[in-house]
């Protein structure tokens, strides 16, 4: 199974790579997307990391609240949208 699990507090100039390459070195990456602004298309400062549902809770338990290019993360489960 994979779970999604939300990455706040990015540089702006994160790309999905670097995500990618960051969440590997703890377990199994399925993809990774950065959500940018619609109107201008730059960073939104946060993205998703779909990761194998074994190491996911090792990934937030070792990245959350890590240093990531001077920035301090926040990452844990993403929750599905409301539906509206």
């Amino acid at each position: 199974m994979v779970r999604t699990l939300y990455v706040g507090n990015l540089p702006w100039a994160t790309k999905p790579e670097d995500l990618e390459d960051l969440f590997k070195q703890h377990g199994e990456v399925v993809g990774s997307r950065i959500i940018t602004d619609r109107e201008t298309g730059r960073s939104r400062g946060f993205g998703f990391v779909e990761v194998t549902d074994e190491d996911a809770d090792k990934m937030i338990e070792r990245l959350n609240g890590a240093d990531f290019q001077g920035r301090v993360l926040t990452v844990n489960e993403a929750k599905p949208r409301a539906n509206e």
